[in-house]
């Protein structure tokens, strides 16, 4: 009873200084009596990952590199979405109610400071419960969770980007309405489900709703290949661990470029972005394909030598992979034209790009992954990363 007591008394205190941040001037003065407090929570063994994630966020405060809006959204998310969580009746409600909880508070602060960026909040938020997710049960989860809050909130305020508040809304309900199905059919998991919410929000917002759409292809795509044959890709050992349930590194390595061009298109309007696009979205979707239905083609050979290599080693092709891989390229091109997203000309750019970027998949694989240098992730986003400056190349050729 008393640690409970104890949190309540340290939450009550940290927003304190929510409330009298605006009028404790200059910035470092606060910083300095958010220091001292701190040092004092650390003594209490259940607030001393508060107090330690306090200190940054109140030194980048006092050194005037976090403005007053952030500065005390960060602290109310923090404290208000981690009580609420710990009040949570399970694992995904937990998670709602973090969600539900930090909203509130950054809505009640946007009205006591009367500054309305509803959008900085909303990201601020959304990256907080994903993190939430991705580092549970860490003893420094509350400090990265507080510096990621803030870099992102200072991000894109100082992106000043300005999006029709009908849009967010409706970019928050399409999103998370895909991440809960996503979640609920054992497509992804709880980090899979807010990271594929982030992607889909950025894609919306910055872009619009067919760049979405394009990316929910790409989604079907992997999902019905993920389940082509999957009991023979058991038997194999090469299916996917979790039934194929995705998390928030295969999110990121296969959509982080794609929702970097859709950021770019949303701040500078260049065409050249929806080509950056196509090509690693179609990248994705054909290296999935390759990977899931190209596996059950029989011995694979080694892209690099030739050899043949066992079924599911890095680095090895099928011709019915390289088929595929072509054949996803195509459909993902198709679609962005179709949606007119880009032009026919470009059609052709996206569907090779793809498949450039599929073997610069395996290529990778083969010669870097194979050798530990780093995993899965990194192959994907590399892979992705090329398709896209592929995509850029054979547009400015032709």
């Amino acid at each position: 009873m008393s640690e409970q007591f104890g949190d309540k008394l340290a939450a009550i205190l940290a927003l304190s200084f929510v409330l009298i941040a605006p009028y404790i001037q200059p910035p470092w003065v606060l910083t300095i009596m958010i220091v001292l407090f701190s040092l004092t929570l650390y003594l209490i063994r259940k607030t001393r990952y508060l107090a330690i994630a306090l200190i940054p966020i109140a030194a980048l405060y006092g050194l005037s590199l976090l403005p007053l809006l952030v500065f005390c959204c960060t602290i109310t998310i923090m404290v208000m979405g981690e009580l609420a969580f710990r009040w949570g009746t399970g694992e995904l409600p937990s998670y709602i109610a973090y969600i539900l909880a930090a909203f509130t508070g950054c809505i009640l602060v946007m009205l006591y400071l009367q500054q309305y960026v509803p959008l900085v909040i909303l990201f601020g938020v959304v990256v907080a419960v994903l993190l939430k997710a991705i580092l549970r049960g860490r003893e420094d989860a509350l400090m990265i969770e507080a510096l990621g809050i803030a870099m992102t909130m200072y991000l894109i305020a100082e992106l000043n980007y300005q999006a029709d508040m009908l849009l967010i809304i409706a970019a928050v309900i399409i999103a998370f309405g895909f991440g809960y199905f996503s979640y609920r059919t054992r497509t992804a998991d709880v980090s899979g489900l807010f990271s594929g919410a982030l992607i889909g929000i950025i894609l919306i917002v910055f872009a619009d709703i067919r760049w979405f759409l394009i990316m929910l292809a790409f989604f079907i795509l992997g999902s019905v290949s993920t389940r082509y044959r999957y009991n023979d890709k058991e038997e194999m050992g090469v299916e996917q661990s979790h039934g194929g349930a995705r998390g928030y590194l295969n999110v990121f390595s296969n959509g982080g470029v794609s929702a970097t061009a859709a950021v770019l298109w949303g701040v500078t309007g260049n065409p050249l972005c929806a080509v950056l696009f196509v090509g690693s979205v179609a990248t994705a979707a054909a290296d999935t394909m390759a990977s899931e239905i190209g596996v059950t083609g029989g011995e694979p050979y080694m892209i690099t030598t030739f050899s043949r290599v066992p079924a599911g080693t890095n680095g090895g092709v099928t011709v019915l992979g390289e088929t595929v891989a072509a054949a996803g390229a195509f459909i993902i091109s198709v679609i962005a034209f179709l949606l007119g997203v880009i032009p026919l000309p470009v059609v052709a750019a996206g569907t090779i790009a793809g498949f450039i970027g599929t073997n610069i998949d395996s290529i990778v694989g083969a010669v870097i992954e194979n050798k530990g240098v780093f995993g899965n992730a990194g192959t994907n986003l590399v892979a992705t990363a090329g398709g896209g400056i592929s995509g850029l190349l054979l547009v400015a050729l032709l």
